[in-house]
Protein backbone atom coordinates (compact mmCIF):
# COMPACT_ATOMS: atom_id res chain seq x y z
CA UNK A 1 0.00 0.00 0.00
CA UNK A 2 1.42 3.37 -1.04
CA UNK A 3 0.81 6.24 1.39
CA UNK A 4 1.82 9.80 0.49
CA UNK A 5 2.16 12.56 3.09
CA UNK A 6 1.42 16.17 2.15
CA UNK A 7 4.39 18.26 3.34
CA UNK A 8 3.25 21.57 1.80
CA UNK A 9 3.68 23.07 -1.66
CA UNK A 10 6.37 22.64 -4.31
CA UNK A 11 5.10 25.33 -6.67
CA UNK A 12 1.88 27.12 -7.64
CA UNK A 13 -0.93 24.66 -6.99
CA UNK A 14 1.45 21.70 -6.75
CA UNK A 15 1.57 19.74 -3.48
CA UNK A 16 4.87 18.43 -2.09
CA UNK A 17 4.19 14.75 -1.45
CA UNK A 18 6.41 12.41 0.56
CA UNK A 19 6.22 8.65 -0.04
CA UNK A 20 5.93 7.29 3.50
CA UNK A 21 6.68 3.67 2.57
CA UNK A 22 9.84 4.75 0.70
CA UNK A 23 10.84 6.94 3.66
CA UNK A 24 10.69 3.94 6.00
CA UNK A 25 13.29 2.22 3.80
CA UNK A 26 15.61 5.14 3.03
CA UNK A 27 15.56 7.52 6.07
CA UNK A 28 15.64 11.35 6.13
CA UNK A 29 18.12 14.08 7.09
CA UNK A 30 16.97 17.66 7.81
CA UNK A 31 19.42 20.56 8.17
CA UNK A 32 18.79 24.21 8.96
CA UNK A 33 20.06 26.91 11.29
CA UNK A 34 18.09 27.86 14.38
CA UNK A 35 14.90 29.58 13.25
CA UNK A 36 14.84 28.00 9.79
CA UNK A 37 11.76 25.88 10.56
CA UNK A 38 13.21 22.42 11.28
CA UNK A 39 10.91 21.72 14.22
CA UNK A 40 7.95 22.99 12.20
CA UNK A 41 8.88 20.58 9.40
CA UNK A 42 9.19 17.62 11.81
CA UNK A 43 5.84 18.51 13.41
CA UNK A 44 4.20 18.62 9.96
CA UNK A 45 5.64 15.20 9.10
CA UNK A 46 4.55 13.71 12.44
CA UNK A 47 1.03 15.10 12.23
CA UNK A 48 0.46 13.98 8.65
CA UNK A 49 1.84 10.47 9.19
CA UNK A 50 0.38 9.84 12.68
CA UNK A 51 -2.61 7.76 11.41
CA UNK A 52 -0.37 5.50 9.31
CA UNK A 53 2.75 4.58 11.29
CA UNK A 54 3.94 4.25 14.88
CA UNK A 55 6.12 7.18 15.95
CA UNK A 56 8.84 7.87 18.51
CA UNK A 57 10.21 11.39 19.06
CA UNK A 58 13.51 12.01 20.87
CA UNK A 59 12.73 15.52 22.18
CA UNK A 60 15.59 17.35 23.96
CA UNK A 61 13.58 20.56 24.60
CA UNK A 62 10.10 19.18 25.33
CA UNK A 63 8.60 20.92 22.27
CA UNK A 64 6.72 17.90 20.91
CA UNK A 65 4.83 16.85 24.05
CA UNK A 66 1.79 18.75 22.72
CA UNK A 67 1.29 15.94 20.20
CA UNK A 68 -0.28 13.94 23.03
CA UNK A 69 -3.35 16.22 23.19
CA UNK A 70 -4.26 15.91 19.52
CA UNK A 71 -2.82 12.58 18.38
CA UNK A 72 -2.58 10.53 21.59
CA UNK A 73 1.20 10.24 21.90
CA UNK A 74 2.33 8.98 25.31
CA UNK A 75 4.87 11.32 26.94
CA UNK A 76 7.75 9.42 28.61
CA UNK A 77 9.65 11.52 31.15
CA UNK A 78 13.34 10.68 30.78
CA UNK A 79 14.11 11.33 34.47
CA UNK A 80 14.29 7.59 35.15
CA UNK A 81 17.02 4.99 35.36
CA UNK A 82 18.52 3.68 32.14
CA UNK A 83 17.16 0.17 32.79
CA UNK A 84 13.64 1.56 33.20
CA UNK A 85 13.89 3.45 29.90
CA UNK A 86 15.13 0.33 28.09
CA UNK A 87 12.24 -1.78 29.43
CA UNK A 88 9.69 0.92 28.58
CA UNK A 89 11.03 1.09 25.01
CA UNK A 90 10.60 -2.67 24.62
CA UNK A 91 6.96 -2.48 25.78
CA UNK A 92 6.36 0.42 23.36
CA UNK A 93 7.36 -1.74 20.41
CA UNK A 94 5.28 -4.62 21.71
CA UNK A 95 2.06 -2.59 22.06
CA UNK A 96 2.73 -0.24 19.04
CA UNK A 97 2.14 3.01 20.93
CA UNK A 98 3.45 6.35 19.63
CA UNK A 99 5.57 8.16 22.23
CA UNK A 100 7.55 11.34 22.93
CA UNK A 101 10.70 10.90 25.03
CA UNK A 102 10.87 14.20 26.93
CA UNK A 103 14.51 14.98 27.82
CA UNK A 104 13.77 18.48 29.14
CA UNK A 105 15.43 19.29 32.45
CA UNK A 106 18.44 16.98 31.97
CA UNK A 107 21.94 18.16 31.22
CA UNK A 108 23.59 17.17 27.94
CA UNK A 109 25.36 14.08 29.28
CA UNK A 110 22.20 12.79 30.97
CA UNK A 111 20.26 13.39 27.76
CA UNK A 112 22.79 11.36 25.77
CA UNK A 113 22.64 8.44 28.21
CA UNK A 114 18.84 8.47 28.40
CA UNK A 115 18.42 8.63 24.61
CA UNK A 116 20.97 5.83 24.14
CA UNK A 117 19.16 3.58 26.64
CA UNK A 118 15.77 4.27 25.02
CA UNK A 119 17.03 3.72 21.45
CA UNK A 120 18.77 0.56 22.63
CA UNK A 121 15.45 -0.77 23.94
CA UNK A 122 13.77 -0.05 20.59
CA UNK A 123 16.63 -1.66 18.69
CA UNK A 124 16.86 -4.81 20.86
CA UNK A 125 13.14 -5.59 20.81
CA UNK A 126 12.09 -9.16 20.04
CA UNK A 127 11.80 -10.07 16.36
CA UNK A 128 8.04 -10.57 16.66
CA UNK A 129 7.70 -6.87 17.54
CA UNK A 130 9.67 -5.42 14.61
CA UNK A 131 6.77 -3.29 13.37
CA UNK A 132 7.45 -0.18 11.24
CA UNK A 133 8.28 2.85 13.39
CA UNK A 134 9.29 6.40 12.53
CA UNK A 135 12.06 7.51 14.95
CA UNK A 136 12.45 11.31 14.88
CA UNK A 137 15.55 12.76 16.59
CA UNK A 138 15.60 16.55 16.95
CA UNK A 139 18.98 18.28 17.46
CA UNK A 140 20.74 15.10 16.36
CA UNK A 141 24.19 16.70 16.68
CA UNK A 142 23.77 16.41 20.48
CA UNK A 143 23.45 12.62 20.30
CA UNK A 144 25.85 11.92 17.40
CA UNK A 145 28.58 14.57 17.65
CA UNK A 146 31.32 14.62 15.03
CA UNK A 147 34.01 15.28 17.65
CA UNK A 148 34.49 14.85 21.38
CA UNK A 149 33.13 17.73 23.44
CA UNK A 150 32.78 18.58 27.09
CA UNK A 151 30.79 15.45 27.97
CA UNK A 152 32.36 12.24 29.21
CA UNK A 153 33.84 10.06 26.49
CA UNK A 154 31.83 7.05 27.67
CA UNK A 155 28.51 8.90 27.32
CA UNK A 156 29.48 10.11 23.83
CA UNK A 157 30.41 6.59 22.68
CA UNK A 158 27.19 5.07 24.02
CA UNK A 159 25.01 7.74 22.41
CA UNK A 160 26.89 7.65 19.10
CA UNK A 161 26.64 3.86 19.00
CA UNK A 162 22.87 4.00 19.51
CA UNK A 163 22.45 6.59 16.73
CA UNK A 164 24.66 4.54 14.40
CA UNK A 165 22.55 1.43 15.06
CA UNK A 166 19.40 3.43 14.33
CA UNK A 167 20.62 4.79 10.99
CA UNK A 168 22.78 1.86 9.79
CA UNK A 169 21.03 -1.26 11.08
CA UNK A 170 17.60 -0.07 12.14
CA UNK A 171 15.87 -0.64 8.77
CA UNK A 172 15.76 -4.43 9.16
CA UNK A 173 14.14 -3.95 12.56
CA UNK A 174 11.50 -1.60 11.18
CA UNK A 175 13.14 1.57 12.58
CA UNK A 176 13.26 4.49 10.13
CA UNK A 177 15.48 7.34 11.36
CA UNK A 178 14.52 10.97 10.74
CA UNK A 179 17.29 13.19 12.10
CA UNK A 180 17.39 17.00 12.22
CA UNK A 181 20.50 19.07 12.89
CA UNK A 182 21.49 22.72 12.92
CA UNK A 183 24.89 22.03 11.35
CA UNK A 184 26.01 19.10 9.20
CA UNK A 185 29.63 19.79 10.22
CA UNK A 186 28.76 18.94 13.85
CA UNK A 187 26.99 15.66 12.96
CA UNK A 188 28.94 12.40 12.74
CA UNK A 189 29.49 11.54 9.08
CA UNK A 190 28.70 7.82 9.40
CA UNK A 191 25.27 8.75 10.80
CA UNK A 192 24.49 11.41 8.18
CA UNK A 193 25.70 9.24 5.28
CA UNK A 194 22.99 6.61 5.84
CA UNK A 195 20.17 9.02 4.92
CA UNK A 196 19.02 8.91 1.28
CA UNK A 197 16.46 11.74 1.57
CA UNK A 198 17.38 15.34 2.36
CA UNK A 199 15.54 18.55 3.27
CA UNK A 200 18.01 21.43 3.45
CA UNK A 201 16.95 24.75 4.97
CA UNK A 202 18.59 28.09 5.63
CA UNK A 203 22.26 27.99 6.63
CA UNK A 204 25.06 30.56 6.58
CA UNK A 205 28.45 28.92 7.20
CA UNK A 206 30.43 28.03 4.08
CA UNK A 207 31.29 24.50 5.24
CA UNK A 208 27.63 23.65 5.89
CA UNK A 209 26.50 25.18 2.59
CA UNK A 210 29.17 23.21 0.71
CA UNK A 211 28.17 19.91 2.35
CA UNK A 212 24.48 20.59 1.67
CA UNK A 213 25.24 21.35 -1.99
CA UNK A 214 27.31 18.16 -2.31
CA UNK A 215 24.52 16.02 -0.85
CA UNK A 216 21.97 17.56 -3.23
CA UNK A 217 24.26 17.26 -6.26
CA UNK A 218 24.36 21.02 -6.78
CA UNK A 219 27.21 23.16 -8.04
CA UNK A 220 29.32 24.93 -5.43
CA UNK A 221 28.20 28.27 -6.85
CA UNK A 222 24.58 27.32 -6.22
CA UNK A 223 25.30 26.79 -2.53
CA UNK A 224 24.80 30.52 -1.91
CA UNK A 225 21.05 30.01 -2.29
CA UNK A 226 20.87 28.39 1.17
CA UNK A 227 21.57 31.80 2.74
CA UNK A 228 18.46 33.29 1.09
CA UNK A 229 15.93 30.61 2.08
CA UNK A 230 13.06 31.96 4.18
CA UNK A 231 11.71 30.29 7.31
CA UNK A 232 9.87 27.09 6.38
CA UNK A 233 11.47 26.92 2.91
CA UNK A 234 13.59 23.84 2.15
CA UNK A 235 15.24 22.12 -0.82
CA UNK A 236 14.21 18.44 -1.08
CA UNK A 237 15.96 15.48 -2.73
CA UNK A 238 15.63 11.72 -2.39
CA UNK A 239 13.63 8.71 -3.55
CA UNK A 240 10.80 9.52 -1.13
CA UNK A 241 10.65 13.20 -2.17
CA UNK A 242 12.05 14.05 -5.60
CA UNK A 243 14.68 12.72 -7.99
CA UNK A 244 15.94 16.27 -8.59
CA UNK A 245 16.45 19.16 -6.10
CA UNK A 246 12.99 20.59 -5.46
CA UNK A 247 12.12 23.79 -3.50
CA UNK A 248 9.45 23.02 -0.90
CA UNK A 249 7.40 25.30 1.38
CA UNK A 250 6.27 23.44 4.51
CA UNK A 251 2.54 23.69 5.20
CA UNK A 252 0.76 24.67 8.45
CA UNK A 253 0.52 22.44 11.54
CA UNK A 254 -2.33 21.68 13.92
CA UNK A 255 -0.37 21.67 17.19
CA UNK A 256 2.06 24.20 18.62
CA UNK A 257 5.24 23.90 20.66
CA UNK A 258 5.13 24.93 24.31
CA UNK A 259 8.05 27.30 23.76
CA UNK A 260 8.25 29.88 20.99
CA UNK A 261 10.58 32.61 19.78
CA UNK A 262 10.70 35.65 22.10
CA UNK A 263 8.51 38.59 21.09
CA UNK A 264 9.35 42.23 21.57
CA UNK A 265 7.26 43.99 24.23
CA UNK A 266 7.54 47.47 25.82
CA UNK A 267 9.41 47.85 29.09
CA UNK A 268 7.40 48.58 32.25
CA UNK A 269 7.63 52.00 33.80
CA UNK A 270 10.70 52.29 36.03
CA UNK A 271 9.74 52.48 39.74
CA UNK A 272 10.88 55.52 41.70
CA UNK A 273 12.91 53.37 44.12
CA UNK A 274 14.67 51.41 41.32
CA UNK A 275 18.12 52.23 42.76
CA UNK A 276 17.15 50.94 46.22
CA UNK A 277 15.65 47.77 44.72
CA UNK A 278 18.92 46.97 42.93
CA UNK A 279 21.52 47.88 45.57
CA UNK A 280 19.61 46.84 48.72
CA UNK A 281 19.73 43.18 49.66
CA UNK A 282 16.41 41.42 50.20
CA UNK A 283 15.57 39.55 53.41
CA UNK A 284 16.30 36.16 51.81
CA UNK A 285 19.79 37.39 50.81
CA UNK A 286 20.84 38.55 54.27
CA UNK A 287 21.50 35.08 55.60
CA UNK A 288 25.22 34.56 56.36
CA UNK A 289 27.06 32.64 53.74
CA UNK A 290 29.13 29.63 54.82
CA UNK A 291 32.84 30.32 54.99
CA UNK A 292 34.84 28.08 52.69
CA UNK A 293 37.90 26.75 54.42
CA UNK A 294 40.68 24.92 52.59
CA UNK A 295 40.89 21.20 53.28
CA UNK A 296 43.56 20.08 55.74
CA UNK A 297 46.84 19.01 54.10
CA UNK A 298 47.39 15.31 53.48
CA UNK A 299 49.95 13.81 55.89
CA UNK A 300 53.32 12.95 54.34
CA UNK A 301 53.03 9.32 55.39
CA UNK A 302 49.75 8.95 53.46
CA UNK A 303 51.32 10.48 50.32
CA UNK A 304 54.26 8.07 50.50
CA UNK A 305 51.87 5.14 50.94
CA UNK A 306 49.85 6.19 47.88
CA UNK A 307 52.98 6.52 45.73
CA UNK A 308 54.33 3.14 46.81
CA UNK A 309 51.20 1.22 45.82
CA UNK A 310 51.68 -1.07 42.80
CA UNK A 311 49.99 -0.03 39.57
CA UNK A 312 46.78 -1.92 38.84
CA UNK A 313 46.99 -4.52 36.10
CA UNK A 314 45.67 -3.25 32.76
CA UNK A 315 42.17 -4.37 31.90
CA UNK A 316 41.97 -6.94 29.08
CA UNK A 317 40.86 -5.54 25.77
CA UNK A 318 37.19 -5.95 25.17
CA UNK A 319 36.18 -8.27 22.38
CA UNK A 320 34.69 -6.43 19.39
CA UNK A 321 30.91 -6.21 19.38
CA UNK A 322 30.71 -6.78 15.62
CA UNK A 323 32.59 -9.47 13.67
CA UNK A 324 35.80 -8.41 11.92
CA UNK A 325 35.32 -7.16 8.38
CA UNK A 326 37.09 -9.00 5.57
CA UNK A 327 38.76 -6.12 3.71
CA UNK A 328 39.31 -8.22 0.59
CA UNK A 329 35.61 -9.07 0.45
CA UNK A 330 34.69 -5.42 1.04
CA UNK A 331 37.01 -4.17 -1.74
CA UNK A 332 35.71 -6.80 -4.14
CA UNK A 333 32.14 -5.74 -3.42
CA UNK A 334 32.92 -2.05 -3.93
CA UNK A 335 34.73 -2.78 -7.22
CA UNK A 336 31.77 -4.84 -8.42
CA UNK A 337 29.30 -2.05 -7.63
CA UNK A 338 31.48 0.58 -9.35
CA UNK A 339 31.72 -1.65 -12.41
CA UNK A 340 27.92 -2.06 -12.51
CA UNK A 341 27.43 1.71 -12.33
CA UNK A 342 29.88 2.40 -15.15
CA UNK A 343 28.22 -0.25 -17.36
CA UNK A 344 25.12 1.96 -17.46
CA UNK A 345 25.42 3.96 -20.73
CA UNK A 346 23.80 7.01 -19.10
CA UNK A 347 26.07 7.01 -16.03
CA UNK A 348 28.50 9.47 -17.62
CA UNK A 349 25.82 12.15 -17.83
CA UNK A 350 24.57 11.91 -14.24
CA UNK A 351 25.84 14.00 -11.34
CA UNK A 352 28.14 12.47 -8.73
CA UNK A 353 25.45 12.91 -6.06
CA UNK A 354 22.92 10.85 -8.05
CA UNK A 355 25.54 8.18 -8.74
CA UNK A 356 26.47 8.19 -5.05
CA UNK A 357 22.87 7.45 -4.04
CA UNK A 358 22.80 4.62 -6.60
CA UNK A 359 26.11 3.36 -5.18
CA UNK A 360 24.75 3.25 -1.61
CA UNK A 361 21.63 1.36 -2.70
CA UNK A 362 23.64 -1.18 -4.69
CA UNK A 363 26.03 -1.70 -1.74
CA UNK A 364 23.07 -2.47 0.51
CA UNK A 365 21.63 -4.88 -2.06
CA UNK A 366 24.96 -6.73 -2.37
CA UNK A 367 25.49 -6.58 1.42
CA UNK A 368 28.91 -4.97 1.16
CA UNK A 369 30.31 -5.06 4.74
CA UNK A 370 31.59 -2.04 6.64
CA UNK A 371 30.68 1.63 6.61
CA UNK A 372 29.84 3.11 3.20
CA UNK A 373 32.42 5.21 1.39
CA UNK A 374 32.18 8.97 2.01
CA UNK A 375 31.13 11.08 -0.97
CA UNK A 376 34.66 12.46 -1.49
CA UNK A 377 36.21 8.95 -1.50
CA UNK A 378 33.48 7.69 -3.83
CA UNK A 379 34.27 10.47 -6.31
CA UNK A 380 37.95 9.52 -6.24
CA UNK A 381 37.28 5.80 -6.72
CA UNK A 382 34.79 6.55 -9.52
CA UNK A 383 37.34 8.71 -11.35
CA UNK A 384 39.95 5.93 -11.17
CA UNK A 385 37.41 3.32 -12.28
CA UNK A 386 36.39 5.44 -15.28
CA UNK A 387 40.00 5.51 -16.43
CA UNK A 388 39.85 1.73 -16.92
CA UNK A 389 43.31 0.86 -15.61
CA UNK A 390 44.44 -2.77 -15.83
CA UNK A 391 46.65 -4.54 -13.27
CA UNK A 392 49.95 -3.98 -15.11
CA UNK A 393 49.43 -0.22 -15.41
CA UNK A 394 48.09 0.15 -11.86
CA UNK A 395 51.38 -1.09 -10.42
CA UNK A 396 53.63 1.19 -12.48
CA UNK A 397 55.41 4.24 -11.10
CA UNK A 398 54.03 6.36 -13.94
CA UNK A 399 50.44 5.64 -12.93
CA UNK A 400 51.26 6.37 -9.28
CA UNK A 401 52.63 9.75 -10.36
CA UNK A 402 49.50 10.35 -12.45
CA UNK A 403 47.31 9.74 -9.40
CA UNK A 404 49.37 12.25 -7.41
CA UNK A 405 48.99 14.89 -10.16
CA UNK A 406 45.22 14.33 -10.35
CA UNK A 407 44.86 15.21 -6.67
CA UNK A 408 45.84 18.81 -7.51
CA UNK A 409 42.74 19.16 -9.73
CA UNK A 410 39.09 19.77 -8.81
CA UNK A 411 37.00 16.64 -8.21
CA UNK A 412 35.01 16.93 -11.44
CA UNK A 413 38.20 17.11 -13.60
CA UNK A 414 40.12 14.20 -12.10
CA UNK A 415 38.30 11.56 -14.17
CA UNK A 416 39.13 13.32 -17.48
CA UNK A 417 42.79 13.75 -16.53
CA UNK A 418 43.16 10.11 -15.48
CA UNK A 419 41.54 9.00 -18.76
CA UNK A 420 44.14 10.79 -20.91
CA UNK A 421 46.98 9.84 -18.52
CA UNK A 422 46.03 6.16 -18.83
CA UNK A 423 46.16 6.45 -22.62
CA UNK A 424 49.69 7.87 -22.37
CA UNK A 425 50.94 5.28 -19.86
CA UNK A 426 49.39 2.43 -21.88
CA UNK A 427 50.70 3.92 -25.16
CA UNK A 428 47.17 4.05 -26.57
CA UNK A 429 45.60 6.49 -29.01
CA UNK A 430 44.70 9.95 -27.73
CA UNK A 431 41.00 10.00 -26.69
CA UNK A 432 38.66 11.93 -28.97
CA UNK A 433 36.65 14.96 -27.91
CA UNK A 434 33.57 12.74 -27.71
CA UNK A 435 35.29 10.43 -25.20
CA UNK A 436 36.50 13.38 -23.11
CA UNK A 437 32.98 14.88 -23.10
CA UNK A 438 31.51 11.57 -21.92
CA UNK A 439 34.07 11.30 -19.12
CA UNK A 440 33.23 14.85 -18.04
CA UNK A 441 29.49 14.16 -18.10
CA UNK A 442 28.54 16.54 -20.93
CA UNK A 443 27.43 16.34 -24.56
CA UNK A 444 29.49 19.40 -25.54
CA UNK A 445 32.72 18.37 -27.30
CA UNK A 446 33.88 21.98 -27.33
CA UNK A 447 33.71 22.12 -23.54
CA UNK A 448 35.71 18.90 -23.31
CA UNK A 449 38.35 20.34 -25.64
CA UNK A 450 38.72 23.33 -23.33
CA UNK A 451 39.64 20.94 -20.52
CA UNK A 452 42.83 20.02 -22.38
CA UNK A 453 43.67 23.72 -22.60
CA UNK A 454 43.14 24.00 -18.85
CA UNK A 455 45.45 21.03 -18.19
CA UNK A 456 48.06 22.54 -20.50
CA UNK A 457 47.91 25.89 -18.68
CA UNK A 458 48.52 24.02 -15.42
CA UNK A 459 51.66 22.47 -16.93
CA UNK A 460 50.32 18.92 -16.68
CA UNK A 461 50.49 18.08 -20.38
CA UNK A 462 51.43 19.44 -23.81
CA UNK A 463 49.06 19.23 -26.80
CA UNK A 464 50.54 18.83 -30.28
CA UNK A 465 49.34 17.74 -33.72
CA UNK A 466 51.05 15.50 -36.26
CA UNK A 467 51.14 16.03 -40.06
CA UNK A 468 47.85 14.18 -40.51
CA UNK A 469 45.94 16.44 -38.07
CA UNK A 470 45.83 13.83 -35.34
CA UNK A 471 46.27 14.90 -31.72
CA UNK A 472 49.06 13.77 -29.37
CA UNK A 473 49.19 14.49 -25.63
CA UNK A 474 52.63 14.54 -23.99
CA UNK A 475 53.04 14.37 -20.19
CA UNK A 476 56.40 15.86 -19.07
CA UNK A 477 56.07 14.62 -15.48
CA UNK A 478 55.25 11.07 -16.62
CA UNK A 479 57.85 10.98 -19.44
CA UNK A 480 55.35 9.48 -21.87
CA UNK A 481 52.81 10.50 -24.50
CA UNK A 482 49.75 9.10 -26.26
CA UNK A 483 49.68 7.70 -29.76
CA UNK A 484 48.11 9.96 -32.43
CA UNK A 485 44.33 10.03 -32.28
CA UNK A 486 41.57 11.69 -34.30
CA UNK A 487 40.06 14.42 -32.06
CA UNK A 488 36.81 14.46 -34.07
CA UNK A 489 36.21 10.72 -34.09
CA UNK A 490 33.06 9.34 -32.43
CA UNK A 491 33.55 7.71 -29.08
CA UNK A 492 32.86 4.18 -30.35
CA UNK A 493 35.16 4.47 -33.36
CA UNK A 494 38.01 5.87 -31.23
CA UNK A 495 37.59 3.06 -28.73
CA UNK A 496 37.74 0.43 -31.48
CA UNK A 497 40.91 2.04 -32.86
CA UNK A 498 42.49 2.03 -29.39
CA UNK A 499 41.69 -1.65 -28.96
Amino acid sequence: MKVEVDMGTAGPGRPAMLDLEELLATRLLVQGNSGSGKSHLLRRLLEQSAPWVQQCVIDPEGDFVTLSDKFGHVVVDAQRTENELTRIAGRIRQHRVSVVLNLEGLDVEQQMRAAAAFLGGLFDAERDHWYPMLVVVDEAQLFAPAAAGEVADEARKVSLGAMTNLMCRGRKRGLAGVIATQRLAKLAKNVAAEASNFLMGRTFLDIDMARAADLLGMDRRQAEMFRDLARGHFVALGPALSRRPLPVVIGPVETQARSSSPKLMPLPEAPEDARDLIFTAGPEEERPRPVRRPPPPTPTADLIAQLSRPKPAPEPEAEPVFPAIDEAEREAGIETVLREILEDPDAGFRTDAVLYQDFLVRCRIRRVPGDPLPLSTFRRRLAVARAGVDIDIAGSSQWTKALELSETLPDDLQGVFLLVARAAVAKAACPSNAELARAYGTHSERRAQRLLTFFEERGLLVVRTDFHGRRILAFPDLDCETLPGDPNAPATAQQDAAE
